[in-house]
């Protein structure tokens, strides 16, 4: 007899708390809703659906891309899978089509952990956990945490790949508070073509709030003002409402994507802001990349928050 079948992104995990909602998914870890007060902070998907456009994936052990794959660490050349074979790149990790599984539950929090065994291209072994946490009065709480299990050292960066939506049909029409003073150049392929460049005089700039229009973003920033608790806080806003999404002093970049790339019906409907750890191709640069000796531990913590409109 067949029983019901499985979700594409297997056990759905809902917490709540406040006028906060969210559902994180047994797949890779990822955020799959947030709402509040019943409308979503994020553009979200189907349990059944598989992330459209990364949405709300965890990346681990590095964020963005790595050139051709390949890479050079502690004198030793690895090459990665290409699993952006139209560009020829090693994109967003290892463990987003993992199983994650559960470690604690509670009503407004949830624990996943992951062993990273080694494989080809990356010989180490990483244990990972993902806390999602709901505050009745700030809103989510992402905490990530990295233990080198393994008995060398290892290279390591994360990121996360929310959508933001201030409840506009398309983000044309939101405004943009952006604290980062230096944007990063890429090719084609979305990998870096040059050092950050100063924001001042370019569309790249919205250190204020400033209406995104028609401006189109697939590029990394970094430079980021830190308010006086340590957070950098990226705003987008509307008439209808807002939501501020925040990062800690570990993510030191912040990817910002339009998404013009997407399909149709996920063309410029929600803005990705992307904490990151490391820029893209971190692999190769080295810049801002984490190295774990055995034992060691690396935690990283961003948040979103509903806001009222403008």
């Amino acid at each position: 007899m067949i029983g019901m079948p499985i979700p594409l992104t297997g056990t759905q995990y809902e917490i709540a708390a406040g006028d906060y909602f969210a559902v994180v998914t047994e797949l890779g870890a990822g955020l799959r809703q947030l709402h509040h007060r019943g409308e979503p902070l994020l553009a979200g998907y189907q349990a059944g659906e598989l992330p459209p456009g990364a949405s709300g994936t965890l990346l681990v052990p590095w964020p963005n891309r790595v050139d051709r794959g390949r890479y050079t660490f502690d004198g030793r050349q690895f090459q990665l899978d290409l699993s952006e074979p139209a560009a020829g790149n090693a994109i967003h990790g290892l463990t987003r089509w993992a199983n994650w599984r559960q470690a604690l539950a509670e009503s407004d929090r949830v624990l996943l952990q992951l062993v990273l065994l080694g494989r080809p291209g990356y010989p180490f072994c990483l244990l990972l956990e993902a806390d999602y946490r709901l505050d009745p009065s700030t809103g989510l709480h992402v905490r990530i945490t990295a233990r080198n299990e393994g008995a060398t050292r290892a290279p390591y960066g994360t990121g996360s790949h929310p959508y933001l939506t201030a409840g506009t049909p398309n983000i044309d029409e939101c405004e943009l508070t952006l604290p980062a003073s230096c944007w990063l150049p890429s090719g084609e392929r979305g990998i870096p073509a040059g050092p950050p460049q100063d924001v001042e005089g370019t569309p790249f700039d919205h250190r204020t709030h400033r209406l995104i229009g028609a401006t189109k973003l697939d590029n990394a920033f970094t430079g980021l003002e830190r308010d006086q608790d340590g957070l950098a806080r990226v705003r987008l806003t509307s008439q209808e409402r807002g939501v501020c999404l925040w990062v800690d002093e570990a993510y030191r970049w912040l990817q910002v994507f339009t998404g013009d790339a997407l399909d149709e019906p996920h063309r410029r409907r929600a803005l990705a802001v992307e904490p990151m750890t490391c820029p893209p191709n971190a692999f190769v640069s080295g810049t801002d990349l984490l190295t774990l000796e055995p034992g060691g531990t690396v935690s990283s913590s961003w948040g979103i928050q509903a806001l009222p409109g403008r």
